[in-house]
């Protein structure tokens, strides 16, 4: 008995239809399937990059908080009542002070140490006797554990700058208060553990341990939470607890059920339409839409070369002209694309300014290069993502702008805006920058980023010198004007002895101005690239001698006195004695400023096999220990306190600079007897 063929009786249009139908419900089925897959993927993605940012946002509260303990006992340390109380040993009364204060400034407790005990404290009793040893040494703010299972303490000391042996000690309980008000600014619950507790427990060990160097973040189906633990570490670098960010996955999990719901109900419906119109019409529209249905498929996937097969009969007909008609018209539309967006890339990537594009819910869309190294930031990443969080604008009070004062959404209701916005990028520089917008279009918008930062700073710099210019220039004048109105007033009624102080008066003067200008030419000089030096043989005593005679007249003024003990003979070198000069009348000029009136100024010198080392030496305060290097730098002026205004900030930059360019260096050395400037020069070829 022969097998009956299932197929048999079957028409080719039904046969076609249900094997459509079969397929497309196949493909649903499968496109179902994962993008179930993905969405739940995605959420838990988005859920840990949540509780990550929280995580990450706990941590800076807690920096913030422990800047704030730090500078609160640094306000405390400098308040002349507490100075005064401490020195009359009053403690009931710097208690009650101690009391107020906190109050103001939030603490949880406060403490003042004098001769390594406790003189009086306030708010929570804290162990100040086991605390203050442990961390005496450390400049910032600190964490310190109690027992086992207790708080931890943020705090931070400072000494009182007046009074040896007395430091203010300043603390805050990281208990749940201070989690709350933490969670509070995240959006999250916020826990935060002490080191030693969190590793006992055993369900967490493992991924507490994990994140000692970095946030670590999980899914813990068991707590039914998406968790982040990040390290509480202090500014030492020592890790003294964890900071624990939490979300509960029901939130998602009901969210992504109802959406789940909703896309399979679309996607029967859709399936039952597909199958419908499919048996309604594929029965006589096989053959001829079989041939218009491939050749709609290849313009779909971009093969616009391949022409579209004319077919006869009445609408099919037509519908093939009309599909190879749109065919050569899209052919042609998509080259003028490809020209155009090629031009508009070449536009973007060329310009000097930054461009990124926003959508309607202002989340970035485009980036060029530029955009991109101008914000740090990687274009790919960037993408998608909220442009206040890709770009972090600071406003004042540390207010983001983005809500009131964004140029984006003003350009919405104008024909554009612009906003200059301060920009704190991911890797903690500041940049200043013009961000232009322009009007929506298409549910898009063009802003336009031009960095002012070298701007800015140019400015600020350009006002500060020809403040301090218009300052140096206008003493030693109005001294001048005095002298002179006074001369052209009294001049017969004064003696000889007064108008030669007069006239003194007027050389200081004329000199303080002509070795400004001096300096302000040689800076135009080195700014404008020239670098020459004259070579001949110098005597360096001749230049001392020179300089000496120059400078003469400020010395006399403040009774001070000059020693040189060169050894002699002192060889000769190959240099500028112009130059040279200078130098010794800046240092000079230098040391009559800063050593007190009286005092001894000496200039010394030693010879060496290929060097001459000369120093001036003068007995003034001193530099402070972390000026360094920097006093040589242009436009840098002394931190400490001078008895006359404090110059521009050239003269120790064109010493450095014209010393270099002899082939030398210099060096400032400072201790409890003054300061010494010294410089070293190579010896010139001896014959």
């Amino acid at each position: 008995m022969a097998l009956r063929n299932p197929l048999r009786g079957l028409r080719l249009s039904a046969l076609l239809i249900g094997i459509n139908v079969g397929l497309l419900l196949l493909a649903v089925a499968g496109v179902a399937a994962v993008a179930v897959s993905l969405l739940q993927r995605l959420a838990d993605e988005q859920a840990l990059a949540r509780v990550a940012q929280a995580g990450a946002s706990a941590q800076n509260a807690i920096e913030r908080a422990g800047d704030e303990i730090l500078r609160d006992a640094q306000l405390l340390a400098e308040r002349p009542t507490l100075l005064r109380l401490i020195q009359s040993s009053d403690a009931q009364a710097l208690s009650a002070f101690l009391s107020q204060f906190q109050l103001t400034s939030q603490l949880d407790a406060t403490a003042i140490i004098v001769s390594d005990r406790v003189f009086a404290s306030s708010g929570a009793a804290l162990p100040w006797d086991a605390l203050w040893p442990e961390h005496q040494d450390e400049s910032g703010y600190y964490f310190h554990r109690q027992a086992e299972g207790a708080l931890l303490i943020m705090g931070a000391q400072v000494e009182v700058p007046s009074l040896t042996g007395a430091t203010v000690l300043a603390a805050k309980l990281l208990d749940e208060s201070f989690a709350a008000q933490i969670a509070s600014e995240v959006g999250l619950t916020v826990t935060i553990l002490e080191r030693e507790s969190a590793l006992a427990d055993v369900d967490l060990r493992q991924l507490r341990s994990a994140a000692t160097g970095q946030t670590v973040t999980a899914r813990r189906d068991d707590l039914g939470v998406y968790l982040a633990v990040s390290p509480l570490r202090a500014p030492s670098g020592q890790i003294a607890g964890f900071v624990e960010t939490v979300l509960p996955s029901t939130l998602l999990a009901d969210s992504l059920r109802r959406l789940i719901e909703t896309l399979v109900a679309l996607t029967l419906g859709v399936a039952a339409l597909a199958a419908l119109v499919s048996f309604l019409f594929g029965r006589w529209l096989v053959h001829p839409l079989l041939r218009l249905r491939n050749a709609a498929a290849r313009i779909g996937h971009g093969d616009l070369a391949t022409p579209v097969v004319v077919v006869s009969g009445g609408e099919i007909g037509t519908l093939a002209v009309t599909l190879e008609d749109m065919r050569r018209r899209l052919l042609q539309l998509t080259a003028d694309l490809k020209r155009q967006q090629a031009e508009s890339n070449a536009i973007v990537t060329s310009i000097i300014e930054g461009v990124f594009t926003v959508d309607r819910e202002r989340r970035i869309r485009y980036l060029n290069p530029q955009a991109a190294v101008l914000l740090g930031v990687n274009a790919e990443e960037a993408i998608g993502q909220f442009c206040g969080n890709v770009l972090n604008p600071q406003g004042p009070d540390q207010v983001r702008p983005c809500e009131e004062q964004c140029p984006i959404v003003h350009a919405r209701f104008r024909a554009g805006a612009s906003a200059t916005e301060h920009l704190l990028l991911r890797h903690g520089a500041r940049r200043t920058v013009v961000i232009t917008s322009a009007p929506p279009s298409e549910n898009r918008q063009v802003q336009v980023i031009r960095d002012e930062t070298e701007v800015e700073a140019t400015r600020r710099l350009r006002d500060a010198v020809l403040a301090n210019i218009s300052h140096e220039f206008r003493t030693p004048l109005s001294a001048q004007l005095a002298s002179i109105e006074l001369l052209l007033d009294q001049l017969p009624d004064l003696s000889t002895e007064q108008i030669g102080t007069l006239i003194l008066s007027l050389q200081r003067g004329t000199l303080r101005l002509t070795q400004l200008i001096d300096n302000l030419l040689e800076s135009v000089r080195i700014e404008a690239g020239e670098h020459a030096i004259r070579r001949q043989p110098v005597l360096l005593d001749e230049v001392i001698e020179q300089a000496l005679e120059f400078t003469q007249p400020l010395l006399a003024q403040r009774e001070q006195e000059v020693e040189i003990e060169l050894p002699y003979p002192i060889p000769a070198i190959s240099g500028d004695a112009t130059r040279l000069t200078q130098v010794f009348v800046n240092l000079l000029a230098n040391a009559n400023k800063f050593a007190p009136a009286g005092s001894t100024i000496r200039i010394g010198g030693a010879v060496e096999p290929t060097t001459i080392r000369v120093w001036v030496e003068d007995q003034g305060p001193g530099i402070p220990p972390q000026a360094g290097q920097s006093l040589f730098t242009r436009f840098v002026r002394s931190t400490g306190e001078e008895p006359e205004q404090g110059g521009v900030g050239l003269g120790l930059w064109i010493v450095k600079s014209i010393v270099e360019r002899h082939g030398g260096h210099v060096e400032a050395f400072s201790d409890s007897t003054g300061t010494r400037m010294r410089m070293t020069l190579p010896r010139g070829n001896e014959s």
